[in-house]
């Protein structure tokens, strides 16, 4: 294995990011890594470019499996050696195999008809389209905090201003409701609405897990009033939250459920809308109405089956490492009161909020030159996510805590001055 070590190569690394990607970038990761750069990494940890190893609780919930996890590499490997590319005007059987096992894999009696993309912003889109011709509407619910993507239709839906207002018009039609169910009947007062977009559990707004009520009352009437419902599970689905689906945990039966990050089993980049007949029509219809040149692509389809029969088989791990997590995290919260305002989340999605941003953000670089990789919210900066993967062991659970925990003590007191008493 190739791996990037020692200085010189950092520096130069670093020094192509300044030039070519962006001065602001560049000094960022140079302040996380201290001057290193990510060398080479497998399970639960990282190795930099000056050889320290990091326990990676981070990487915007990517790494569900960990770094390398044997079993995708292998597929992807195979279908290296056999098609990594497909012609798109011939049929590839390993892009089929990953349809089936998608939908076998989400509710099959239901959801059968699937749209592969790269990202999360690509299956948001992808999503968008089909319900505005599926229903002839063109009016999209979001939730107030909402991150569905930056693209300019997957932006329309996010709730942040800081990404919205330079770019303002957006996709015309969406609108926002505060997650509360008496505000639901003046939501859909007004133009009719043609999907309602949801995150269960609000990862860059801060972990919020949403209330299962509120969700149900917005699925029931936005099924009343002829509507869709998509879940985006980008971030919690695929036993990140502990059930396959934390939304079908809650109690919703939507009518697409988006996948993404940690789909390609942290080895490729894959997403998917998996829908209903009755929401898929479009393509079902014409299958040249929305296409990308790499949807389902062999190496990535590859990748998708190995990182399915991963996680179940990682399951009762996961369970294991949210019931520590959750534990610690609350120590942490009663030992530094004035530092930790909350602890929230579900099984291996955590937000530990901080009482500023200034602190969360001081938080984050110690955390790193400490040994523990985490991933700040950009929608809500004085939250730190904590995402560990489904291999890491009950010693790495209790080292990342044992961290943060010496992190938040020593915060300087021109941080804790900020803190409310």
């Amino acid at each position: 294995m190739t791996a990037v070590t020692g200085q010189e190569p950092a520096r130069g690394a670093l020094a192509a990011v300044r030039a070519h990607l962006s001065p602001q970038l560049a000094l960022l990761y140079g302040m996380n890594g201290t001057g290193a750069v990510e060398a080479d990494g497998a399970g639960a940890r990282l190795r930099l470019s000056d050889g320290r190893r990091l326990l990676d609780f981070g990487s915007y919930a990517v790494t569900l499996l960990g770094q390398r996890h044997p079993d995708v590499v292998r597929a992807v490997r195979r279908e290296l050696e056999a098609m990594p590319v497909s012609t798109r005007v011939l049929g590839n059987p390993t892009t089929a195999r990953f349809a089936r096992a998608v939908v076998d894999w989400a509710e099959p009696d239901r959801l059968t008809k699937v749209w592969f993309g790269l990202n999360g912003s690509d299956a948001v889109e992808a999503a968008l389209k089909l319900a505005r011709l599926a229903t002839g509407r063109t009016r999209v619910l979001a939730v107030e905090g909402a991150y569905h993507g930056k693209s300019l239709g997957a932006l329309a839906a996010t709730w942040n201003p800081r990404y919205r207002r330079s770019l303002e018009p957006l996709l015309t039609g969406v609108s926002h409701v505060a997650p509360d169910v008496s505000a639901i009947p003046e939501a859909f007062a007004g133009p009719e609405v043609a999907a309602v977009l949801v995150e269960p559990v609000q990862g860059e707004g801060g972990v919020r897990p949403l209330d299962p009520g509120f969700l149900r009352a917005l699925q029931d009437a936005a099924h009343a009033h002829g509507a869709f419902v998509v879940a985006d599970e980008i971030q919690t689905g695929l036993r990140r939250c502990g059930p396959r689906l934390a939304g079908t945990d809650s109690g919703l039966r939507p009518d697409a459920v988006l996948l993404g990050k940690a789909l390609g089993g942290g080895v490729q980049p894959v997403s998917a809308v998996v829908a209903t007949a009755e929401l898929y029509r479009p393509l079902t219809e014409d299958p040249f109405t929305h296409t990308t040149t790499f949807s389902g692509h062999p190496l990535g389809a590859a990748a998708g089956i190995a990182a399915l029969a991963a996680v179940e088989e990682l399951a009762p791990r996961g369970d294991r490492l949210a019931a520590l997590l959750a534990a610690g995290l609350e120590g942490l919260a009663r030992r530094h009161p004035a530092l930790v305002t909350e602890v929230r989340g579900r099984g291996l999605l955590w937000g530990v909020e901080f009482s500023s941003a200034p602190v969360a953000g001081h938080v984050l670089m110690e955390l790193g030159r400490a040994g523990l990789v985490v991933s700040p919210c950009l929608g809500r900066p004085e939250v730190l996510r904590l995402l560990p993967p489904l291999v890491a062991t009950d010693e790495d659970a209790a080292e990342a805590l044992s961290v943060l925990d010496a992190v938040c003590a020593a915060v300087p007191d021109e941080f804790r001055a900020r803190a409310p008493s």
